[in-house]
């Protein structure tokens, strides 16, 4: 059997991509190998988001390719993102690739590393293709928490995302599915499970349920096994009371939304088809922490949009700092060929772009560091990790306000002792805080 090494790139909807395509794999008996000097068969699974992203991917192929003379690889397969943007160029670009598969042709990847009969270089899917409970899954995150994929592609027209037309229509997994994969999971040690969907708050919308998100919590709440439950990303015109009134009352819902606001100013969401404003925005994010009082909100917001002016990124500065977010990410605009934005005007140079980001980061860093003062001597739960990644004297958890692999973590560095056990659900009191991480004991 052959031996074969994955690198996976971007988000977590293309991990959850990448675990399937090593359930299919690994199903067949091939053996899987984190040394990609040491693998057979080399599966690069891409992402095509922004520019950075298709550079990482792109240097990682080409590094790929380069132990086909130096390492043991005799075939290297690209999938994902990058190949639904630009298959042909990647085949003729890149000799090494001996084949390519995109997001819907998953099932492809057992044909794609030359396992069974011979194929093409290229596939051309027939239909979306979403997994399901019947997939085997390789899970490649700590053996204590998963992401499970609830739907896939978007219907949303905002011009600066590519998206739509790497993943297709937006379609949810029927909620049954998803309930046996959890407690698939589940009954394999998962004590948390991280839901993700391009727009998880229009999960089951086009099945007819407009509260499909709100009845899959409530069906998730009931498993014993799973501590915590969380969902990522909500989208501002999804929000529902429904929805609100689920993650208020589940004691295992994590009382943590990322909404993806993009920005504030009328004029630049008018620009992304985003709708909304300031005041509607405030109104919402009012709504949500009215519903839910202990919520930790997350958003991320994009700055240097075509026409966005000196006046615009004010405001936005100026809505940062009055709502006070817990957690927030800040890019540059990135001009993508294949995005409407790519043909709007007004363009703001790369200088202006990276100033901005700069600027707004400045002022959530001095938010986030008040807000994490304000945890001090609280005693809070915490899921336990392990063995810290920046320390091997420390150990490390998150709070449910911290969302796996893009939060900060609390550093235990007192506490734990034989008996502490990663995956397990304990209370910590937070001694130090940070700007984005903190510091506390374990006390149970």
């Amino acid at each position: 059997m052959a031996k074969i090494g994955f690198v996976s790139l971007g988000c977590a909807k293309n991990l959850v991509d990448t675990e399937v395509m090593l359930g299919k794999l690994s199903v067949k008996g091939h053996e899987l190998t984190a040394s990609q000097e040491e693998a057979d068969i080399i599966v690069v699974n891409t992402c095509g988001f922004i520019d950075r992203a298709k550079e990482e991917s792109v240097n990682t192929i080409l590094e790929m390719a380069e132990l086909k003379t130096t390492g043991s690889c005799q075939r290297l397969v690209v999938a994902g993102c990058l190949v639904e943007r630009y298959r042909a160029e990647i085949l003729e670009s890149i000799p090494e690739v001996d084949a390519v598969i995109g997001i819907n042709e998953i099932p492809k990847i057992i044909e794609a590393c030359g396992l069974e009969e011979a194929v093409p270089p290229t596939y051309e899917a027939r239909e979306l293709y979403l997994y399901s409970d019947q997939d085997e899954r390789v899970l490649t995150t700590p053996r204590h928490w998963a992401y499970v994929k609830i739907a896939e592609g978007c219907d949303h027209p905002c011009t600066f995302c590519v998206i739509p037309k790497m993943r297709g229509r937006f379609r949810s997994r029927p909620i049954d599915s998803v309930v046996r994969e959890v407690r698939s999971l589940a009954s394999g040690g998962v004590r948390e499970v991280n839901l993700v969907a391009q727009d998880s708050t229009m999960y089951g919308w086009d099945l007819g349920d407009r509260k499909g998100l709100a009845k899959l919590l409530r069906e998730l709440s009931s498993i014993d096994e799973i501590g915590w439950i969380r969902f990522l990303y909500a989208y501002p015109n999804s929000i529902y009371d429904e929805l609100l009134e689920a993650i208020a009352e589940s004691p295992k819902v994590c009382k943590y939304i990322d909404l993806p606001l993009q920005n504030a100013s009328r004029n630049v969401l008018a620009r992304m088809k985003r709708g909304g404003n300031r005041g509607s925005l405030t109104r919402l994010l009012g709504r949500i922490r009215e519903a839910i009082p202990e919520v930790t909100l997350r958003t991320t917001m994009i700055v240097g949009f075509p026409g966005e002016t000196e006046s615009d990124f004010r405001e936005l500065v100026e809505f940062v700092e009055e709502i006070e977010f817990d957690r927030l990410g800040v890019f540059t605009y990135s001009d993508e060929e294949h995005g409407e934005a790519y043909n709007l005007d007004q363009k703001v140079p790369d200088e202006v772009r990276s100033e901005r980001l700069d600027r707004l980061m400045s002022v959530q860093r001095k938010i986030s560091k008040r807000k994490n003062r304000s945890l001090v001597g609280q005693t809070l739960p915490i899921l336990v990790e392990g063995l810290s990644q920046e320390s091997d004297l420390l150990w490390e958890g998150r709070l449910p306000g911290q969302a796996p692999e893009i939060d900060g973590v609390v550093y235990l560095n007192d506490g734990v002792t034989e008996e502490t056990v990663p995956g397990e659900i304990h209370r910590v009191r937070i001694t130090e805080a940070h700007e984005y991480d903190l510091v506390g004991t374990l006390v149970t």
